[in-house]
C-alpha cells in the first residue's frame, strides 16, 4: 500500500509538472500541439516512461489558464509498445489561476484525472514492475525538475524561472480510475475499480478534506477475469477524512477519519459491514511507523447459517506500531456486543513481520456464553437450561498465530470459580490446562436430548463436531495432544457428590489416558485409571475403578428416586478392570467386558432381622418358641461377590452373605442392555460360635431359597419371592436321605399340602416377612 501511494503521488506530481510546463508553452507559443514532443521528452527524461499523446492538447485563458491532455498512454522502459500500457488516462486537465500569474506566481487551481488505468505486476520472485520507476524517481529531486522546466519556459520575453509555484491546489479529482495488481507470487489478481478521489485546497502545510471511494476485488487465479469468473472477494470502500501532509518528513496525517466497507466472499456470500473511525491516524513513512488515536471499529456481521440479522460489535482502541522494529501496541481495548459482552485489555505484538507473537491482559465482565457458542456454529443442548449463562474471566494472554495461552486465569462459570492456566493450539491439535476450582455441578452441563449439526473447524468447533448420539468427539481426539490437571473442592455428577476430586489427563497420537483420578466419596475413597484409544475407526476403552470404605447408606439415598431411608448400611469396597468399544452409550454397554470384586464390610439390613425370622421359623417347625431379645437390624459379617461381565451381561456365581448363624449363597445375572435380571439365593442355618439360635441339626441342612427376577424399572416389591418349588425340592432331598427312596412319592404328595399350610403353622404372613427380609439383601 505504501508503494502504491508513492506511485499515485508520483503520478500526480509528474502530471502537475507536465501541466505547469504545458501552461508555459501554451502561453508562450500559442500552439499546444507543438508542446507534445517536448512534453514526452520531459517525461521520459524524468521517469524513463515512454509517453504517447494520442489525443489533442487543449487550453483555455480566462478566468483561469488551463491545459487538457486526452488519451495518453505510458510504457515502462523494458516494455514493448505493442503490449498493454503500464499507465493510461482518458483525460488529464490542469488549470492555474490567472490573477496570481500577474504577480509572478503559479497557483494551480484544479487538477483532474479521468479514466486513469494502472497495471501493476509482481513476478514469481517477488519483484514488481513499478520498482525501476521508483528507483528512477528517487534519483531526481525537486531542483532537477525545475531545471528541466526552465528551458521550456524561456521565450523571447519571458523567464519561467522567475515564477514562484504556490503548492496549493484548489481542487483535485480522480475519476473512474482502474488499478490492477497481478501477483504471480501468490497467484492472486487484485483490482481497484471505479476509484474516485476528490480533495480541495490541497497543500503541504494545512489539513484539507479528502474523499475516496472504490471497489476492491480479488481473484484467487490469475486467469479468472479472462474466464469471466466471479471474484472470490469483493469490498466496497468509502473514505472521508482531512489530510495533513508533511512531504519533507514523509508524514501523512488523517484527521477525523471515517472508513466504511461492505464486503462479501464469493458471489452469494453474506455482506459484512465494517466501519473504522479515528480521531487521528499518523503514518510516518520514512520511519515506517503508524499510530491511531481514539480508534473505533464497528462491525455488522452476517451469517445466515448461525444467526439472524446483523451482529453488531464495537471495538475501541489505540494503536502504536513500528514496522522496522516489528512491534505494535494495542492500547485501551474495549469490546462490546450483545448478550452483555464487555471485554477490555491490551496487547503488545513482537516480530510483527516474521513470526508475530503477542502478550497482554484480557478481562471479560459477566456475560452469557451460550448464544456466542451458537453464533460460532456450536449448538449446545445441556441438561440445565441456564448453563453457561454467567461467564466471566480475567488473565494475562500470550501466544502467536498458532496458539493461545492464558497463564494466570481466573474464570467464573455460573456458580463455579477456577484459577490456573490454560493453553490451546488454534487449530485444535493441542489442549493443556491446570485448574483448581471451588465447586462444579457437571449435571447441568451434560448433553441434553439432542445436539444440532455442528461446524468442523477450529478448536471449539472440532471439539463439538459430532453425531447426535456420540459421547466423545473422536476425530478431535485422534489429532489432539492433551495435558490436563483439574481439582475442585466439590464435584456433583449424576446426583453424586465427590469431595476434593483430582484428575490427571495425558494424551497424544490418539491415545488418551486417565493417569489418575482420586476423590473422597461418601466417607470413603474413589480412584480410577483408564484409557481411550481413538486411533482406529472405533473407540477402545479401558477403565480400572477402585472404591474403598464407601458408606452405602448415603450413597443409596443419593441415587434413589424416592425420598426414603436406605435399607442397607455398611462400607463398600470394589476393584476391577473393564474394557469396552464404541462411542455411544448403547455400544459401550453392549461391548462391556471385565471383572469386578465387591465386598461390604460392617454391613446391616436396616429395620429387618433375618436371623430372628429364620430362628422363629426353625423354632416353630420344632414346635418351640424363641425368648431372646433381638436387634432391630440384620447385621452381617461378610458380603462378597465376584462379577464377570461379558458383552454387557453381568454374572456372579459366588455371592456370599454371612449373618450370625446364617449363610446366604447366591448366583445370578443382570443384562445391562435390557436391565432384566434373575438371581437365586439360598439361606442356610449354620452352627457357628455366634449362632443366633439353637436348631435341629437336620434344619441346618435345609436351605431357604429366594428368587429375585424382573426388570430394574419394575416396582421393587415385585422383584423377590420365596422360591416354593426350590424349597419343596430341598425338603424332599433332605427327607429322602433320611427315609430312603421308598417314600419319595408319598413325600412329594404330602409336601405340596404342607407348603400351602406353612403360613397357618408359622402364623399368617410369616413366610412373607421372611421373604421380605431376605429380599432386602438384593434390593
Amino acid at each position: 500500500m505504501k508503494q502504491l501511494l508513492r506511485i499515485l503521488l508520483a503520478a500526480v506530481g509528474i502530471l502537475a509538472i507536465v501541466a505547469v510546463a504545458a501552461v508555459v508553452y501554451v502561453t508562450t507559443f500559442l500552439d499546444p500541439e507543438d508542446f507534445k514532443p517536448r512534453l514526452t521528452a520531459v517525461v521520459e527524461e524524468q521517469t524513463g516512461l515512454s509517453l504517447a499523446l494520442e489525443g489533442p492538447i487543449t487550453w483555455s485563458f480566462y478566468p483561469r489558464i488551463g491545459v487538457g491532455v486526452e488519451k495518453a498512454r505510458a510504457w515502462l522502459p523494458e516494455q514493448a509498445e505493442e503490449s498493454a500500457a503500464f499507465a493510461a488516462i482518458d483525460r488529464a486537465e490542469v488549470s492555474v489561476a490567472f490573477g496570481p500569474l500577474l504577480r509572478g506566481e503559479i497557483a494551480v487551481d484544479g487538477l483532474t484525472l479521468d479514466g486513469m488505468r494502472l497495471k501493476l505486476e509482481r513476478d514469481a520472485n517477488g519483484e514488481g514492475n513499478w520498482e525501476p520507476l521508483l528507483e528512477r524517481l528517487s534519483e531526481h529531486n525537486e531542483s532537477a525538475a525545475e531545471t528541466v522546466l526552465a528551458p521550456a519556459s524561456a521565450g523571447p520575453n519571458a523567464d519561467a524561472g522567475s515564477l514562484e509555484v504556490i503548492l496549493s491546489i484548489a481542487s483535485v479529482e480522480v475519476k473512474n480510475a482502474d488499478i490492477r495488481f497481478r501477483d504471480a507470487q501468490t497467484q492472486a489478481l487484485w483490482r481497484l475499480q471505479s476509484l474516485n478521489i476528490s480533495g480541495s485546497n490541497v497543500n503541504p502545510v494545512r489539513a484539507f478534506p479528502l474523499k475516496a471511494m472504490f471497489t476492491l476485488t480479488k481473484h484467487n487465479h490469475l486467469d479468472a477475469e479472462a474466464l469471466e469468473r466471479d471474484p472470490h472477494f469483493t469490498s466496497e470502500i468509502n473514505l472521508e477524512t482531512r489530510v495533513r501532509l508533511g512531504l519533507v518528513d514523509e508524514l501523512f496525517v488523517l484527521e477525523n477519519m471515517a472508513l466504511t466497507t461492505r464486503s462479501r466472499s464469493g458471489a452469494e456470500g453474506e455482506p459484512q459491514q465494517l466501519s473504522l473511525k479515528a480521531a487521528e491516524l499518523v503514518a510516518r513513512m520514512g520511519e515506517q511507523q503508524l499510530s491511531i488515536k481514539e480508534g473505533l471499529l464497528e462491525t455488522g456481521l452476517r451469517n445466515a447459517d448461525s444467526w439472524q440479522g446483523s451482529l453488531a460489535l464495537v471495538l475501541a482502541f489505540g494503536l502504536e506500531s513500528d514496522w522496522q522494529a516489528q512491534t505494535a501496541q494495542l492500547k485501551d481495548l474495549q469490546l462490546t456486543g450483545p448478550d452483555n459482552l464487555r471485554m477490555s485489555g491490551h496487547l503488545n505484538v513482537e516480530q510483527l513481520r516474521d513470526a508475530p507473537r503477542y502478550r497482554g491482559q484480557i478481562t471479560a465482565a459477566p456475560f452469557t456464553l451460550r448464544p456466542w457458542l451458537a453464533r460460532s456454529g456450536i449448538t449446545l443442548t445441556t441438561a440445565g437450561d441456564a448453563a453457561l449463562s454467567d461467564v466471566a474471566m480475567t488473565s494475562p494472554i500470550e501466544g502467536d498465530a498458532e496458539q493461545l495461552s492464558l497463564p494466570s486465569l481466573s474464570l467464573v462459570v455460573d456458580d463455579s470459580t477456577f484459577t490456573g492456566e490454560l493453553s490451546a493450539a488454534l487449530d485444535g491439535s493441542r489442549l493443556a490446562f491446570d485448574l483448581e476450582g471451588d465447586q462444579l455441578t457437571l449435571d447441568r452441563y451434560l448433553p441434553g436430548a439432542a445436539t444440532a449439526e455442528q461446524a468442523s473447524r477450529g478448536l471449539l468447533r472440532r471439539a463439538f463436531a459430532q453425531d447426535t448420539h456420540t459421547l466423545l468427539p473422536q476425530s478431535f481426539l485422534r489429532d489432539l495432544a492433551l495435558e490436563g490437571d483439574l481439582s475442585v473442592d466439590t464435584l456433583v455428577l449424576n446426583g453424586l457428590t465427590f469431595n476434593n476430586p483430582r484428575l490427571q489427563l495425558r494424551g497424544d497420537d490418539g491415545i488418551h489416558r486417565l493417569t489418575a483420578f482420586e476423590s473422597g466419596f461418601y466417607e470413603g475413597e474413589l480412584s480410577a485409571t483408564g484409557q481411550v484409544d481413538a486411533t482406529g475407526s472405533i473407540l477402545e476403552w479401558v477403565f480400572s475403578p477402585t472404591i474403598n470404605n464407601v458408606q452405602v447408606a448415603p450413597l443409596i439415598e443419593a441415587v434413589s428416586d424416592e425420598e426414603k431411608a436406605s435399607p442397607l448400611r455398611g462400607r463398600f469396597n470394589l476393584s476391577g478392570d473393564l474394557t469396552s468399544q464404541g462411542n455411544t452409550r448403547e455400544a459401550l454397554i453392549g461391548n462391556l467386558n471385565g471383572e469386578l470384586n465387591a465386598r461390604l464390610n460392617d454391613g446391616a439390613i436396616l429395620n429387618t432381622n433375618i436371623s430372628q425370622q429364620m430362628c422363629k421359623l426353625a423354632a416353630q417347625l420344632e414346635g418351640e418358641g424363641t425368648l431372646r431379645d433381638w436387634h432391630a437390624d440384620t447385621r452381617f459379617e461378610r458380603f462378597d461377590a465376584t462379577f464377570q461381565i461379558s458383552n454387557g451381561l453381568v454374572n456372579s456365581d459366588d455371592l456370599l452373605i454371612t449373618l450370625p448363624g446364617i449363610n446366604v449363597l447366591g448366583e445370578g445375572e443382570l443384562d445391562l442392555t435390557s436391565l432384566n435380571f434373575d438371581t437365586r439365593a439360598n439361606a442356610r442355618l449354620v452352627d457357628t460360635a455366634d449362632v443366633a439360635c439353637e436348631v435341629n441339626p437336620r434344619l441346618e441342612q435345609l436351605p431357604l431359597p429366594l428368587r429375585c427376577e424382573g426388570h430394574l424399572g419394575d416396582e421393587r416389591t415385585e422383584w423377590c419371592r420365596l422360591d416354593s418349588e426350590a424349597f419343596q425340592t430341598a425338603v424332599v432331598d433332605l427327607l429322602r436321605n433320611e427315609a430312603g427312596s421308598r417314600v419319595d412319592e408319598e413325600l412329594e404328595e404330602r409336601l405340596g399340602e404342607t407348603m400351602e399350610k406353612l403360613d397357618e403353622k408359622l402364623g399368617e404372613g410369616a413366610s412373607n416377612e421372611l421373604r421380605d427380609g431376605l429380599r432386602s439383601l438384593f434390593d
